[in-house]
């Protein structure tokens, strides 16, 4: 399996990327937003898409959307198809994603909204915390794009403070001030096992 950033030559999957989004949406009664072929073709022209080939046949997908003058990203339409779920592809494909994103965008932070508890059990293990929506970002270009989704009049009755997504968000300067705490607290626990040492050899 070769997981790599999308390129002009994977724009001929994005007609396949497009209607298996929408299917699996239908299939499984989520609200996915749908993605026309043009947008996908935009993403993958950007550079801000990743792509799963198995040699020439498309496994899977998931791209990269900016927001706020990039202070925000979210990666969105992840996607495997049917004969490749269940081995661990998703994952995959989230994780060089969230890594791409980190690298391309650093001090940007990552969110999502998901209703699919796979996905948040990853993005959990990445680093991710669930959130209210307003810790996302306000960008109303972003939520316009829940329009084609079937729950969006729940989003709207709530003045977009709530849906049936999950909002998640990883923070890289939380995330740097928690390894800076957790790394000070290792740093004194040593000291204290050290001095207990001692003294016990002193005795």
């Amino acid at each position: 399996m070769n997981i790599v950033i999308a390129g002009k030559s994977h724009i001929q999957y994005a007609k396949q990327i497009s209607e298996l989004i929408a299917s699996s949406a239908q299939v499984r009664g989520t609200g996915i937003a749908r993605r026309t072929p043009e947008y996908i073709v935009s993403k993958i022209e950007n550079k801000n898409a990743i792509i799963a080939l198995d040699g020439d046949v498309f496994a899977g997908f998931c791209y990269i959307e900016v927001w706020g003058h990039n202070k925000y990203v979210a990666h969105s339409g992840l996607i495997v198809a049917p004969e490749y779920r269940g081995k661990g592809l998703a994952k995959s494909i989230k994780t060089k994603i969230f890594d791409y994103s980190r690298e391309k965008y650093p001090d940007a932070k990552v969110f999502g909204i998901t209703t699919g508890l796979p996905v948040m059990k990853i993005n959990y293990e990445l680093g991710y915390k669930p959130v209210t929506f307003s810790e996302l970002t306000d960008d109303p270009a972003f939520w316009k794009g829940c329009q084609t989704c079937k729950n969006y009049d729940v989003l709207t009755r709530t003045d977009h403070k709530m849906c049936l997504c999950t909002g998640m968000l990883y923070d890289p300067q939380a995330d740097a001030e928690e390894k800076t705490y957790d790394n000070a607290v290792m740093s004194r626990l040593n000291k204290i096992k050290q001095s207990l040492f001692l003294n016990k050899k002193k005795a």
